[in-house]
């Protein structure tokens, strides 16, 4: 009997157990109801790996796992999650990573929906995916080395044509803010390449040379011309250019539309090539939409810059490929590239510090260049930008000097941070990722060095952005329509990486043309505020967080690029600069020929959600510090103070302020638990809501746990 054969997935997981060496596959199909991504990886980690399970320890899994639509021809579906338990937060939580570049693709390719790393080897090794051909082979003459000599070893060693995901001295030396990174400088954070090195495994290498299958190719090709014809804008969905342009009837000077006439790849290979004004319509020129290279680092990177590159089936490219000789000269690499906070962490610590470097000025611009291409040299994660806010207040507060010992205080010259010496930075990040100095502590978290220094109070201040006691940071929180990016920050167990709201706001357009369109999407026009003019909570706002969620955690199922979907708006102007919501389905029946609707696809992003939650309230401690609790409200979904005290001379909703109120906190919570039919008073999923998203394995795992409400 011939085989049936599946179209957007492959049908089967890949299983590498360490300890034993048994290499095997399952199949995919119980999963799917997961969508992918996030949701496959999500169950898999439910399922497989107990609550309470040390993130280090051999019982912990590494899960890869891609989308239906990943390497389908759907643009930027080249994406990759990662999950595992966090190493660096309060009960150590399960958490995803995510990362752009090649990764996804050949995994697919290769003929797998997912790739499970469970176990640990004796002695260092790297496993060798080569399609259907899987080899654990010893990493000898690799373990030490940073993530540029291995990837250029594995890549001689295993072929040109393969992807190398590598950890680096952190993860080997398991510094808790460690990472993966493939393609010289994609990273999945939050701690993964910490795991991987307590598994003594130093990189994943990928070959994939096979096809996914897709139901209506022909469909999945007119629609991506579509997309880019006129639904797509820049980076972050920015659909109007950030200067004044003939053709343009509006323009923002925040977009991230950022060419421009006058504006060059200066260092191209063959010469400059202008950047111009690449007009919608023209699906040739939507690459040189985003210069994010002198969006990130100011005027003085235009010189410094190759190319403006992107990650599989990306047409928009955000990724700053750039030659920075002054980076080398201080101890950094020439060769640098990168997308957002590793383009520039040093404007992080500029005013922690009280320096009178400009955020955009040449010797900015060589800061950050050091410390991006160090830091993704050693495998060390940023914790959107924590660990940079950290060190900075350490320096300036003084807290290094008192805590640590005499003998390796003096091995810095710390005055070069006043003295705009840069060349501090390479000898203080690979003592940190070494892991075996009173320094290091910095690389555990900010929830873990805050006690271990007695500097508690700096959670709470503004300028540590520290957002949740649990022990992360913001990721576009209330800056972002007040409640709305205050309330997701919380729900996860790391930074929410949640763009689908931020990218609304600052798409470019008026705001009483994106008020039209809120009342359009969220059920009124009150779902959003002018920028630091917030108003109280409402139920609009409620349905604009879900949405938010939803389409997040639907777009790492799929998996798409949520740096630039969902097309909530476009740059055509002929219609009305509305987008196309329904995108995310028409490309999911394109490729896997099955029929849904967009409320069916944020249903499912919904239950995936539900499922993190689930498996949270497993592990969760209580007061008493007893593991499992669903009252997530008094456990979880709080906020350090700071949102609530900044701006001590201005009243919450207010104009010229950000700052919250404690009690609109709360009623937002409850109406955002009621969106999603968790328990409104503790934010837990109900027996009820278990029923409707059809998951009655977790449901039966919850009861018996004592932790339905």
């Amino acid at each position: 009997m011939e085989e049936k054969r599946s179209y957007g997935w492959t049908g089967k997981i890949l299983r590498v157990n360490l300890t034993d060496g048994a290499i095997t596959t399952f199949p995919t199909e119980p999963y799917k109801d997961y969508i992918g991504g996030m949701g496959i990886a999500n169950k898999i980690m439910f399922d497989e790996v107990p609550a309470g399970t040390d993130p280090l320890a051999e019982e912990n899994k590494v899960v890869f796992a891609v989308g239906p639509l990943t390497a389908s021809g759907v643009p930027l579906a080249g994406r990759t999650t990662i999950a595992s338990l966090s190493t660096f937060t309060k009960d150590h939580q399960i958490v995803d990573a995510h990362c752009g570049g090649m990764l996804g693709a050949r995994i697919k390719q290769a003929g797998y929906d997912g790739i499970v790393i469970e176990g640990k080897a004796e002695k260092p090794v790297y496993v060798m995916v080569d399609n259907d051909k899987v080899t654990i082979k010893s990493a000898d003459g690799l373990w030490g080395l940073g993530t540029r000599a291995t990837t250029e070893a594995l890549c001689r060693r295993e072929g040109l044509d393969t992807v190398v995901a590598t950890i680096g001295p952190a993860g080997e030396n398991l510094l808790p803010y460690a990472c993966i990174i493939n393609s010289r400088n994609h990273s999945a954070g939050a701690g993964t390449g910490t795991v991987l090195g307590s598994k003594n495994m130093k990189a994943l290498v990928v070959r994939g040379t096979g096809t996914v299958n897709v139901a209506d190719p022909q469909a999945v090709a007119d629609l991506s011309d579509y997309m880019l014809r006129e639904i797509i804008g820049s980076n972050n969905n920015h659909v109007v250019p950030s200067t004044q342009q003939e053709w343009a009837q509006y323009y923002d000077k925040g977009s991230r539309w950022t060419a421009r006439n006058g504006l060059y790849w200066a260092q191209a290979e063959g010469g400059p090539i202008e950047t111009g004004e690449p007009k919608p319509g023209d699906i040739n020129t939507v690459g040189y939409r985003c210069m994010k290279s002198t969006k990130d680092d100011g005027p003085a990177a235009e010189k410094y810059t190759i190319k403006m590159d992107g990650c599989h089936s990306c047409p928009i490219h955000c990724y700053s490929d750039m030659n920075v000789p002054p980076s080398e000269e201080n101890g950094g690499y020439a060769t640098t590239g990168n997308t957002c906070v590793p383009n520039f962490p040093f404007k992080y610590m500029i005013k922690i510090l009280g320096t009178d470097i400009q955020d955009d000025s040449q010797d900015s611009l060589v800061w950050n260049q050091v410390i991006g291409s160090v830091m993704d040299d050693l495998g060390m994660w940023c914790n959107y930008a924590q660990l940079y806010r950290d060190i900075a207040h350490c320096v300036s507060a003084g807290v290094f000097e008192r805590v640590l010992p005499p003998e390796e205080y003096a091995e810095f010259d710390w005055n070069k941070f006043y003295t705009n010496d840069p060349s501090i930075m390479p000898p203080l990040l690979r003592k940190i990722a070494q892991n075996d100095s009173e320094i290091a502590q910095i690389g555990h978290g900010t929830y873990v060095w805050t006690q271990r220094w007695n500097d508690m109070e700096w959670n709470n201040t503004t300028a540590s952005c520290m957002i949740s006691p649990r022990g992360w940071p913001v990721h576009h929180a209330h800056e972002c329509f007040g409640q709305v990016g205050l309330l997701y920050n919380c729900l996860f167990n790391r930074d929410d990486m949640i763009h689908s709201a931020v990218n609304f706001q600052g798409c470019g357009l008026p705001f009483e043309l994106k008020q039209a369109i809120a009342a359009e999407v969220w059920g009124g026009a009150d779902a959003i505020d002018m920028d630091m003019a917030y108003t109280p909570m409402n139920e609009h706002k409620a349905n604009f967080t879900w949405w938010s969620v939803v389409t997040d955690v639907l777009h790492d199922s799929l998996t798409l690029c949520n740096w630039v979907w969902p097309m909530t708006v476009s740059p055509v102007e002929a219609r009305d600069y509305r987008g196309d919501l329904d995108l995310e389905a028409k490309f999911f029946k394109a490729v896997t020929g099955e029929d849904v609707t967009t409320e069916e696809l944020y249903k499912a992003g919904a239950k995936i959600m539900t499922l993190q939650r689930a498996n949270t309230a497993r592990g969760m401690t209580d007061a008493a510090g007893k593991m499992g609790t669903n009252d997530f409200r008094a456990y979880h979904d709080g906020v350090t103070e700071w949102p609530f005290t900044k701006d001590p001379d201005k009243a919450p909703f207010s104009e010229g302020t950000d700052k919250m109120e404690k009690q609109d906190y709360q009623t937002g919570l409850t109406m955002l638990y009621r969106t999603f039919g968790w328990d409104e008073q503790l934010g837990c999923p109900t027996a009820a809501c278990l029923d409707e998203y059809d998951m009655p394995d977790v449901k039966e795992e919850l009861a018996t746990l004592g932790l339905l409400p």
